[in-house]
C-alpha cells in the first residue's frame, strides 16, 4: 500500500465518524492517504489490519487504530501542533467529558436517524429529540468563536460532521437558533473544514 509518510486512513465518504477523523487531519495539516471504503465491499487490507473491518481506521506504519475517539486523541498526541486539546489536565478532562456528551446526546441520535435500518418511529423520535436538543443549547454557541472555546478543539471536530448532515436528516433549525446557525456558517467556511469534505459530503449541501 503506497502511503504518505506511512500514514493512511480508511474512511467511509458519507460517515460522520470518518468525517471527524478527516477534519482533525485537515485541522492539523497532516499529509495522509485517504482510502475511501464501501461498507458493502471492504478492502482485504482493511480486514487484515482491523478485525472488525470498521471505519475510520488509521494506519501509521506498524500501528493500526480503529475507534474514532482513540484515533483523534492519538493524532492530537502524535501531531501536537496546532493543539486541539487544552494544555492543563482539568481542562483536558472537561473537554473529554464534553466529547462524551456530544457522543451520547447528539451523535447517538444522529446514528439512529442516518441508519436506514432504523424503525420509522425510532427515526422520527430521534430526529425530533436531536432538533429540540440543539435548539435548546443554541445560546451556548453565541458565547465563543468555537464550541465552548475561543480556539478550535476536538469538540468542534466531533460536532461539525453532525451539523453538516442536518439537511440529510431532515432537520431545519429555526431563527431562534441563530447563535448555532452563525456558528455553523463560520465553521463551514473555514478552509480546513472544506478540505475535510469528501465528494459525497459536498453533495449533501451542494458545494
Amino acid at each position: 500500500m503506497d502511503v504518505i509518510n506511512g500514514l493512511a486512513c480508511y474512511s467511509d465518504p458519507a460517515d460522520h465518524y470518518s468525517h471527524r477523523v478527516r477534519l482533525v487531519l485537515a485541522e492539523k495539516g497532516i499529509s495522509v492517504k485517504i482510502i475511501d471504503v464501501d461498507a458493502a465491499h471492504l478492502p482485504p487490507k482493511l480486514v487484515e489490519v482491523n478485525p472488525y473491518g470498521s471505519v475510520p481506521t488509521l494506519v501509521d506504519r506498524d500501528l493500526t487504530l480503529y475507534e474514532p475517539t482513540v484515533v483523534v486523541e492519538y493524532l492530537e498526541e502524535r501531531y501536537p501542533h496546532p493543539p486541539l486539546m487544552p494544555v492543563y489536565p482539568v481542562a483536558r478532562g472537561n473537554t473529554r467529558l464534553l466529547m462524551h456528551r456530544i457522543q451520547r446526546d447528539w451523535c447517538a441520535l444522529a446514528d439512529v436517524v442516518l441508519d436506514s435500518r432504523s424503525a420509522k418511529t425510532a427515526s422520527v423520535e430521534a430526529r425530533k429529540n436531536l432538533r429540540e436538543s440543539l435548539i435548546g443549547v443554541s445560546a451556548l454557541f453565541g458565547e465563543f468563536n468555537c464550541f465552548m472555546s475561543e480556539e478550535q478543539s476536538l469538540l468542534d471536530c466531533c460536532l461539525l460532521p453532525i451539523l453538516w448532515r442536518l439537511p440529510s436528516m431532515g432537520i431545519e433549525l429555526p431563527r431562534q437558533a441563530k447563535p448555532l446557525l452563525d456558528y455553523m456558517e463560520r465553521q463551514f467556511a473555514r478552509p480546513s473544514f472544506m478540505a475535510s469534505l469528501s465528494s459525497a459530503e459536498r453533495e449533501m449541501r451542494n458545494v
